[in-house]
C-alpha cells in the first residue's frame, strides 16, 4: 500500500510570482547589453543630464518586486530557495545561448558574425549578474526577514523599501562592474567602458531601480493583501 502522502499543490500566486520573477531575470539577461540613453530636463551628479541605464535596469528591478511579494507571504526560506534555484537558470540561460552561437549556421538566417555580436555581449552580462545577483537577492531576503522579525511582522513598507534600497546598490555596482569592466577586460567579449561610464551607469540604473523601489511598495501591499483576504475567505469556507 502507497504510504506517501499528496504533497500540496501550488497556489496560482506563488506560479506567478515563481514565473514573474524567472521571467524578469532572463529577460534581464538578454536585455542588458544595450545601454539606453535618456536626457533629463535638469542635471544630476556624474551623470549630469544625460541619464544612462542597462536595458534590463526595469526587468531586473522587477525581480526584486516579485522576491519581497514571496518572502512575505511564504517566508525567509522558500524565498532562498526560489532565489538559489533562479540562480542556477542563469548558467542554463549561458549555455543555451552559446549552444546556439557555435552551432552551424544557415546562409538564410541572421548573420552568425551579428547574433554573436548581440548575444555573445550576454556572456558579461551573465557572468556580472551571476555574482551580482547571489550576492544581492540573498541580502534581500536576510534584511527583509530581520526587518520583519524586529518590527513584530509590521511595517512591511519599511522592510521592502530598505531591504531592496540596499540590495539594489550592491547589485548595481557589483553587476555594472563586471560586465561592463572586468568581464570585457578578462574574456575579451563586449565593450569595455572606461571609469566615467561605469561611474555614470551605476548611479543611472540605481536612481531608475530606487525609483521603481519606492513605487513597487504600494504594489506590495496590495498583492500581499490581496492574497491574503483570499485565503481569510477560504479557511472561513472550510467547514470544521
Amino acid at each position: 500500500m502507497d504510504q506517501t502522502q499528496p504533497r500540496a499543490t501550488p497556489t496560482v500566486t506563488q506560479v506567478a510570482l515563481i514565473g514573474l520573477f524567472v521571467t524578469a531575470l532572463v529577460t534581464a539577461q538578454l536585455t542588458a547589453s544595450k545601454i539606453l540613453l535618456f536626457e533629463l530636463p535638469f542635471a544630476i551628479p556624474v551623470t549630469g543630464t544625460d541619464l544612462l541605464l542597462p536595458g534590463a535596469a526595469l526587468a531586473y528591478a522587477l525581480t526584486f518586486f516579485a522576491s519581497d511579494c514571496y518572502s512575505e507571504l511564504y517566508g525567509r526560506k522558500a524565498a532562498q530557495i526560489v532565489v538559489n534555484v533562479a540562480f542556477a537558470m542563469n548558467a542554463v540561460v549561458l549555455v543555451l545561448v552559446w549552444s546556439t552561437i557555435t552551432a552551424p549556421a544557415s546562409p538564410t538566417g541572421v548573420d552568425p558574425t551579428t547574433f554573436e555580436t548581440v548575444l555573445g555581449a550576454s556572456t558579461n552580462i551573465v557572468a556580472g549578474s551571476l555574482l551580482a545577483y547571489v550576492v544581492s537577492q540573498n541580502w534581500d531576503v536576510v534584511v527583509f526577514h530581520r526587518i520583519r522579525e524586529y518590527t513584530d511582522g509590521d511595517a512591511l513598507w519599511l522592510r521592502n523599501l530598505a531591504s531592496t534600497a540596499s540590495s539594489q546598490a550592491i547589485d548595481t555596482v557589483i553587476f555594472v562592474t563586471v560586465a561592463f569592466w572586468v568581464a570585457p577586460q578578462v574574456l575579451g567579449v563586449g565593450f569595455q567602458m572606461g571609469a566615467s561610464g561605469l561611474a555614470a551607469l551605476i548611479v543611472g540604473q540605481y536612481l531608475l531601480k530606487l525609483a521603481i523601489a519606492i513605487l513597487d511598495t504600494p504594489l506590495v501591499y496590495a498583492v500581499v493583501g490581496f492574497v491574503r483576504s483570499r485565503e481569510a475567505t477560504r479557511d472561513e469556507s472550510v467547514p470544521a
